[in-house]
């Protein structure tokens, strides 16, 4: 039977050529794009997954006080406290001492325990008099020993992983026992500026899409020099700091502003009655709303850009009102370009944090203002870090529903 496969010049078979010319092209491809690749796994993948790690790693107390570690983890967390977890929290206080680490055990307890931070430094600086029994030693040095939720606070803290963290960030607390509980009602803020969050989001997109959709529809359909110009009124706010933007609404939305003149002028308010509009929610919301529209406006514009007019005057030639022709011809091509702003505007939206810090109050504030606080102030980073992953999970929901509903495949940005 004679060889029927097709042979390249060199006698190599073809197929085999082909295959080795695809892998070298691969190979070049992945050349150029592995130094960017590089590039983003070293500055973002690497940073965010060493934060989120924070969530649930934290090991301060138990490589700084190893002795009462072992000694509470034997411990059931209910029955009364023994004299050797006594004894192996006395010989660490003093070693902390020594060692100046007493100051990082300390605020690692306090996340549990409120007041745990004085109580240990106080009780370190006489470690090294005490002599036993030791139980008895700590309770006479200070009565909060006796507290048994005291020790199940370091029960929780010497645990090197821990969900800790992440079920404060959801008003939750976890139990010496295993198990969770509500934190105390003075203390139950989280969920509360998450539902605020979502709210603010949910609004600020609606209103963007409202607002958004009849300018992009103006700029799809007018003349050439028109909407070009409309483009750039659109642009324009990119060209100014977003800082500057924010403090002009601060000018403009102000019990002495320039709204609140308008509206005396126009009779909605009096001089001595006027409107609230800045450090609240209302001022978020409007303040948000500018700044975030033109990231509305662009994907639908580009959508619309591609819709042929042609489609409409057929509709209207065939019987079909102005209305008809836009809400069943028109509209459901262009709503790509409503899935890709609405989804672009709500996850800005969600982590913004700048605009409501200057406009928003005690009223206005959400959860990224939180999670910056801690960061910077309270420096306590686990639960920045746990907050930013429950918020990461909440962004991750809302586009597996957007999936389900609308589907990602139909989000077009032209």
């Amino acid at each position: 039977m004679s060889d029927t496969r097709l042979l390249a010049a060199d006698g190599t078979p073809l197929k085999r050529k082909l295959a080795q010319s695809l892998f070298r092209t691969k190979l070049r491809t992945f050349g150029l794009v592995c130094p960017l690749l590089a590039l983003i796994i070293s500055a973002f993948v690497i940073p965010i997954v060493f934060m989120l790690s924070a969530s649930v790693y934290d090991d301060r107390y138990a490589s700084l006080m190893p002795k009462s570690t072992i000694a509470v983890s034997e411990w059931d967390g209910e029955s009364p406290v023994t004299e050797d977890m006594a004894a192996a929290m006395v010989a660490d206080l003093i070693v902390a001492k020594e060692q100046k680490t007493i100051g990082r055990v300390a605020n690692r307890v306090n996340r549990e325990f409120s007041g745990a931070t004085s109580l240990f430094k106080s009780t370190a600086r006489s470690a090294k008099k005490f002599k036993p029994p030791y139980l008895e030693a700590l309770e006479n040095k200070d009565k909060k020993w006796q507290n048994i939720e005291m020790w199940q606070a370091i029960k929780v803290a010497s645990k090197t992983y821990t969900l800790g963290y992440v079920a404060n960030a959801v008003d939750m607390r976890v139990k010496a026992t295993g198990g969770f509980e509500p934190q105390d009602e003075l203390r139950q803020i989280h969920i509360t500026l998450f539902m605020r969050t979502i709210e603010i989001s949910f609004i600020v997109t609606v209103a963007c899409l409202l607002l958004g959709y009849p300018v992009a529809y103006l700029m799809a359909n007018l003349p050439l020099r028109t909407s070009n110009l409309l483009l750039i009124l659109v642009l324009m706010p990119f060209w100014t700091s977003l800082l500057v933007r924010t403090t002009a609404w601060i000018a403009m939305l102000q019990g002495q502003g320039v709204m609140n003149d308008l509206f005396v002028v126009f009779g909605l308010a009096t001089d001595d009655d006027r409107f609230s509009l800045i450090y609240n929610k209302t001022g978020t919301l409007i303040a948000m709303t500018h700044i975030m529209l033109p990231f509305m406006i662009m994907p639908l514009y580009s959508v619309m850009k591609t819709i042929s007019p042609a489609y409409v005057r057929a509709a209207k030639s065939m019987g079909a009102t102005n209305w008809t022709a836009f809400w069943r011809v028109y509209f459901p091509q262009s709503i790509p370009g409503i899935g890709a702003g609405s989804l672009l505007v709500f996850i800005l939206a969600i982590g913004y944090y700048i605009t409501p810090a200057l406009v928003g109050g005690q009223d206005g504030q959400m959860i990224s203002n939180i999670i910056d606080f801690h960061m910077r102030r309270s420096l306590n980073w686990n639960l920045a870090a746990a907050l930013g992953l429950v918020l990461l999970v909440f962004v991750l929901f809302f586009f597996w529903i957007y999936d389900r509903v609308v589907g990602i495949d139909n989000m077009k940005l032209g």
